[in-house]
């Protein structure tokens, strides 16, 4: 089950396959230096107001300067980390609609997310991290080391778009060719659709909308529209 580029793609941050576990072929739009560049400066600048917060610690002299020691070093290798195996993106890639994810689309975990930033200090030779941003350009998925020693990848974080208007209570209904399996589908998948990742659930809902020309983010939308209206239907498919 193969996904297919969006028609507008940015040359950069391209749309590039990858198999989930269960064997289907994703389409993960990979991002490119320069987002990543701005996610990264936000999260310099949130550790940088962390980092300030420590100032009163310094007042207690010694033991102090030791904590803010421990406090500094925790923020440097732990922030990171932290965010990504809890939220799947620090705080800065967030903002920049960015997350993090294994080769195979999977969440991100510990070993691979530790991995990953303990290779910053190699990825920031010989300063401004140079050789990640060299090897990133070099790679076709922009992968930085870090990256490619954990197998990892950063990707648009892709949300569907947000519906104009009020909702449709009575929905919209299906094609008639739909037989009585494929609408109890369409409702099992709507159930399900919340617990799915973005890709997954757009992946998923293609299977039936991407015949009648709807992809990306309006294939979900048009599943649940679809499912609304068999909900307000009896089995005879007259409105309840």
């Amino acid at each position: 089950m193969n996904r297919h580029p969006r028609e507008h793609a940015e040359p950069i941050d391209t749309l590039r396959l990858r198999e989930t576990p269960e064997g289907i072929d994703l389409g993960l739009r990979v991002a490119g230096p320069v987002p990543r560049a701005l996610a990264l400066a936000l999260d310099f600048l949130i550790r940088g107001g962390l980092y300030l917060l420590l100032l009163p610690l310094l007042a207690l002299a010694d033991l102090g300067i030791g904590l803010a020691l421990l406090a500094i070093f925790a923020i440097e290798w732990f922030y990171p980390v932290v965010f990504e195996v809890w939220r799947g993106a620090t705080p800065g890639k967030r903002a920049l609609g960015l997350r993090v994810v294994h080769e195979d689309a999977t969440p991100v975990g510990l070993p691979a997310s530790t991995l990953r930033n303990l290779l910053r200090t190699v990825d920031f030779l010989p300063a401004g991290y140079a050789l990640g941003l060299a090897v990133s350009l070099a790679d076709r998925d922009f992968r930085r080391i870090g990256d490619l020693a954990a197998a990892t990848l950063v990707v648009h974080d892709e949300r569907p778009a947000t519906r104009r208007g009020p909702a449709s209570t009575a929905g919209q209904r299906p094609p008639p060719e739909f037989d009585a399996a494929t609408r109890a589908a369409i409702l099992a998948f709507a159930e399900r659709a919340p617990a799915l990742a973005d890709a997954r659930r757009i992946e998923l809902a293609e299977v039936l909308t991407a015949p009648r020309g709807v992809r990306g983010t309006a294939a979900p939308a048009l599943i649940a529209d679809w499912a609304a209206w068999i909900d307000r239907v009896t089995p005879d498919g007259r409105a309840a």
